[in-house]
């Protein structure tokens, strides 16, 4: 929803305090101003817009220097550093990137608010705002109160709002595995499988209806979509829904005779409810997770650089080793189109999907190739970006 010029005039001088002299609302009878109701979706600080803002978020680990990249203006923006960066994660607002010893968050200043029935978009100035404690891998999740790093240090969870103001604040410390912010919670799982329900302090819930009757042994990848949180397991996906306060868990188990190990981590379309992930690392092929019909199908790709799905109906995408973008029809498991992009998969590659489009990034050429998706895999642009992107991840979502 955008602000009206009116709208926004009144708000600045509600701001100011300048209703009784310099903003139309006084009369010269003395009478008192009208008040102003705050526009619903106001944000304070950021301007709301009519459509989702995507950004690329990239580093050059070479040097240290954070990118940002605005897919409709083509406009690139150094937006800060991360020395020493060696991976990345996203939960939609904050990019975070992995030192191996800590963190450094960066707010992208673009996203969305999904009431549900309608969401809202909003953009606002980036900036670094901190560094957290973590140890290697790094998994991000969040919802509009609460983010959660997990790392081998444990999760941190992090007050949403102590981030958006420009600071990490005191992050809560708890031991974990997994940990992902969802139905007003947050499900942590642990060294040893036990899934757990948090308050937003980092506590045992503790209450009634709140309890968890499931495990996640080894559990590697995690994904909040709209049919519930999921986590990868060592024996399949552990799908969290939660109503008025009951948990609901359902464990969906890999295939009898299964022809590949499991999942290290999940890839989609922000919010959809298909997930991809390479299985064993990458050499087995690709799992596919339908979580609305909490069902799994294996692709028999080859060795898997990067992958990720679209959603429902949509295709899910592979970066070969061997540098060549396939998209697979996820209920047949045929390939359907094929794109050489580049002479071979770099270490750390990624392929991010959005509503309309998907992004590659090739480190070599200093480049991010655009892909429609819904067009047998055309080459829609390449951005020159003149540094090297090798980490990306996407924000706006």
């Amino acid at each position: 929803m955008k602000l009206g010029s009116t709208t926004r005039a009144v708000l600045a001088c509600a701001a100011g305090g300048l209703l009784a002299t310099g903003c139309g609302g006084a009369t010269g009878g003395g009478a008192a101003p009208e008040e102003t109701a705050t526009p619903h979706g106001y944000v304070e600080g950021a301007e709301e817009t009519a459509e989702a803002q995507w950004r690329l978020v990239m580093a050059d680990t070479g040097t240290g220097a954070l990118h940002m990249l605005d897919p409709a203006t083509e406009e690139v923006t150094e937006v800060g550093s991360a020395p020493g960066a060696e991976e990345a994660a996203a939960d939609g607002r904050f990019a975070y990137f992995g030192t191996g010893s800590g963190a450094v968050v960066l707010d992208s200043g673009t996203w969305t608010v999904d009431h549900g029935d309608h969401v809202h978009y909003y953009r606002a100035d980036p900036a670094v705002v901190g560094e957290v404690e973590a140890e290697g891998p790094i998994q991000a999740a969040a919802d509009t109160t609460t983010a959660a790093l997990t790392s081998r240090a444990g999760v941190r969870l992090l007050d949403r709002a102590a981030l958006e103001e420009g600071g990490t604040g005191e992050p809560a410390a708890r031991e974990g595995a997994a940990a992902l912010p969802y139905g007003g919670h947050v499900v942590a799982v642990g060294a040893d499988g036990a899934v757990t329900v948090l308050d937003r302090d980092g506590e045992p819930a503790g209450t009634a209806g709140t309890a968890v009757d499931a495990r996640c042994p080894d559990p590697a990848g995690q994904a909040l979509t709209r049919r519930g949180a999921v986590l990868g397991c060592a024996d399949g996906a552990l799908v969290l829904t939660e109503d008025d306060g009951a948990w609901t868990a359902d464990t969906v188990p890999y295939p009898d005779g299964a022809p590949a190990g499991p999942v290290t981590a999940f890839h989609h379309r922000p919010g959809a409810a298909v997930l991809a992930g390479a299985a064993g690392g990458g050499d087995g092929g690709v799992w596919v997770l339908d979580v609305g019909e909490r069902a799994w199908t294996h692709l028999d790709t080859g060795p898997a650089a990067a992958v990720s799905a679209a959603g429902e109906e949509l295709p899910v995408l592979v970066l070969g080793e061997d540098g060549t973008l396939r998209a697979y029809d996820p209920a047949t498991g045929e390939q359907t189109a094929a794109a050489e992009l580049m002479d071979e998969a770099p270490e750390g590659a990624a392929v991010l999907i959005d509503t309309n489009r998907a992004y590659v990034n090739e480190p070599a050429a200093d480049a991010v190739h655009e892909i429609d998706y819904n067009d047998d895999l055309r080459l829609a642009r390449t951005f020159d970006l003149g540094f090297s992107p090798d980490l990306m991840v996407e924000t706006g979502w």
